[in-house]
């Protein structure tokens, strides 16, 4: 089962925009195996402490639309979705690393280390959402912002179908969870109803460039889970040349 969260015609087009973009994420191996609980564990937590580094960045960038819109609805809306980042999202993140096959597999992968280095990936989309938030127009600013809400409640709903009813024991039950649930598609209805709003009111300049600031953070959720089934770093030789071609398979237009 999927969801139409589109609030209107201009996030309805703007969707069917995107649609090759999550098609390739649908079909990335690491949410196959997510799906079916056979994803590796280094694997699944390398994504986690990226994600980490990426949440703390994602409710910067939403505290920075708080305080630049006008609309005391939007303004409570930004600064409440930043503290559940920081709160909910990061408590259901510490309860997995918890899990003492996740603990053994973050404690390798640091090697040493007290926290984490963002990968390339995890750097770029970070600071191209908070510059947007910070620098650019408030429309797109929050373009920016929306696809992390829309992609993940969209496959929220794609995993458990995948999934099909989960069992008790399987290794990422709670990650699949967070995203099907009732208050994560609220949330997302509400973040994609302000950006139709502000679509409603943009000019056709604006309007472009919101369109390609969600097209681009469609691109980088796309790359940020190609990233980290790779468990991408910074050494230069990583990646062999196919590698680095299927990361950009058929997503490198229009953006």
């Amino acid at each position: 089962m999927t969801v139409d969260y589109a609030a209107g015609e201009h996030t309805a087009g703007l969707w069917g925009r995107v649609r090759p973009i999550i098609d390739e994420i649908e079909r990335l191996p690491f949410l196959e195996r997510l799906a079916t609980g056979t994803l590796d564990i280094r694997t699944f937590t390398h994504y986690i402490l990226q994600d980490g580094l990426y949440l703390n960045g994602y409710a910067r960038a939403m505290s920075l639309l708080a305080g630049r819109t006008r609309n005391r609805n939007d303004s409570r809306f930004w600064a409440s979705s930043a503290a559940t980042v920081i709160t909910e999202e990061e408590e259901m993140q510490q309860a997995l690393l918890g899990d003492e096959r996740l603990a053994a597999a973050r404690a390798e992968l640091l090697a040493g280390q007290d926290e984490p280095t963002p990968s390339p990936t995890t750097l770029g989309y970070v600071s191209f959402l908070v510059a947007g938030a910070a620098t650019d127009s408030y429309g797109v600013g929050v373009a920016g912002v929306i696809p992390c809400f829309w992609v993940y409640a969209h496959m929220g709903k794609v995993l458990v179908d995948r999934a099909g009813e989960l069992s008790p024991d399987h290794p990422y039950k709670t990650w699949i969870e967070t995203y099907d649930s009732a208050e994560f598609d609220t949330a997302t209805r509400h973040a994609v109803a302000v950006l139709e709003e502000l679509f409603e009111h943009a000019t056709p300049t604006e309007t472009e460039r919101m369109t390609t600031a969600f097209t681009r953070s469609c691109v980088y959720e796309l790359h940020f889970w190609a990233a980290a089934h790779a468990q991408q770093g910074w050494d230069i030789g990583q990646f062999d040349r196919s590698e680095v071609t299927s990361l950009g398979n058929g997503v490198t237009s229009s953006v």
